[in-house]
């Protein structure tokens, strides 16, 4: 008899230790890359800089390299960056629009007439004159008129020095530790920055299509006054596409420069910046060492393939000892130069106990620099369910 109801008790146990093993959550799936995470383009890029100032250059938002290029230098008309940036945001204007109509003020030609008296580049203004923003906008932009630059400060923030005070603001945001605006002309030779800064409030205005555009004009007709043409020379040479001079006796000449190359059919985005370029005639210098750089920087780029799409990336396993591929769901190329790392990272999404067939299962994170693309991932098969026996048998 006890015999007997000790065999019926460890049947019971037994019974009840098979079905809690039987029925309890399985183990979730785990996910882990098997492609490689770094490349490296072999080489390096041996740009030639310039023998005096600073420089720095950029493609597509990633450091190509710098010379001196956290030197803080005058920036002269340089600073009208920030100043043409500030304007588009509080006041966007698409591209071939006017804008609002501003009607030039007693103040605006004492402003002007000073300026003249100083000997700094102006754009001619009219008392009465009606003039609209795409127009003030291309008077800054092209003849550099430094009136033009107190005019917009003083009609967006109600004062110059208001206005100051945004342009540094502004720049800690943009992380341009090595820039301290004192004026929005440029003027001051307080006004200081460095080359690499140079490059972050110029891919800033370069993301605005109206900005964009006017950099281009090499000429433009304002209300009052002759033609106006633009004091980059080198615009439309070698691919150059803009951006912003600068010059003054005390600070050499200066040039921001962009350039947009095609390789194998992809276009990017090449920014550059020259600074403290001094010698009989420091503005042209500095726009062909700009332009230099423009053309060894676009000859350094290539283009290659990272990711080809169903390439194995990655792989789902289960505790029971199943395992599935991790697929890439689409083709990724890249521009690259020598010497430039691009990191790959596995970024998987919350995965349960089972898994389907194309099931997305996460994100395959390809970086260099400050630029980030993503691949969607796909598991190529299903996760089956375990066997009964390994259900029994299982121990964690």
């Amino acid at each position: 008899m006890r015999k007997s109801v000790i065999t019926t008790l460890f049947l019971i146990v037994l019974i009840l230790v098979a079905a809690f093993q039987i029925l309890r959550p399985l183990p979730f799936l785990r996910m882990q890359a098997v492609a490689s995470t770094n490349y490296h383009v072999p080489g390096s890029v041996n740009i030639q800089w310039p023998a005096q100032g600073a420089a720095a250059i950029q493609v597509n938002g990633v450091l190509m390299g710098s010379w001196n290029g956290d030197q803080p230098l005058a920036l002269a008309s340089v600073a009208k960056l920030m100043t043409a940036y500030l304007t588009l945001r509080k006041h966007p204007l698409a591209t071939g629009a006017d804008g609002p109509v501003l009607t030039i003020s007693a103040d605006d030609v004492a402003t002007y007439k000073a300026d003249v008296a100083d000997q700094n580049s102006v754009a001619r203004v009219a008392l009465g004159e009606k003039i609209t923003e795409r127009q003030l906008l291309e008077a800054l932009l092209i003849p550099s008129g430094d009136n033009i630059a107190t005019l917009l400060a003083k009609w967006d923030a109600g004062s110059v020095a208001q206005f100051v005070q945004e342009m540094n603001r502004t720049a800690v945001k943009l992380g341009m530790t090595h820039t301290h605006y004192a004026d929005p002309a440029g003027v001051s030779l307080e006004t200081v920055g460095s080359a690499l800064d140079q490059l972050k409030i110029a891919q800033a205005d370069m993301a605005v299509p109206a900005f964009r555009h006017i950099v281009r004009m090499k000429q433009a007709k304002l209300p009052f006054g002759p033609t106006v043409y633009n004091t980059d020379y080198v615009l439309g040479q070698n691919g150059i596409i803009g951006i912003k001079t600068g010059s003054m006796p005390e600070a050499g000449g200066n040039f921001v420069f962009g350039t947009q190359p095609w390789v194998n059919g992809t276009k990017s985005l090449v920014i550059g910046c020259v600074m403290a370029q001094q010698g009989g005639k420091p503005l042209m210098n500095a726009l062909q060492e700009g332009a230099s750089l423009a053309q060894q920087a676009s000859g350094s780029l290539q283009e290659v393939s990272l990711v080809k799409a169903g390439a194995k990336v990655a792989e789902i396993s289960s505790a029971w000892g199943q395992t599935v591929p991790v697929d890439a769901t689409k083709d990724l190329s890249m521009i690259v130069w020598p010497g430039l790392s691009v990191k790959q990272s596995l970024q998987p999404a919350p995965l349960g106990r089972t898994a389907t067939a194309k099931a997305m299962v996460g994100q395959w994170i390809v970086t260099a620099g400050n630029q980030s693309y993503s691949i969607p991932l796909q598991s190529a098969e299903s996760i089956t369910p375990p066997t009964l026996l390994w259900k029994l048998k299982r121990i964690n």
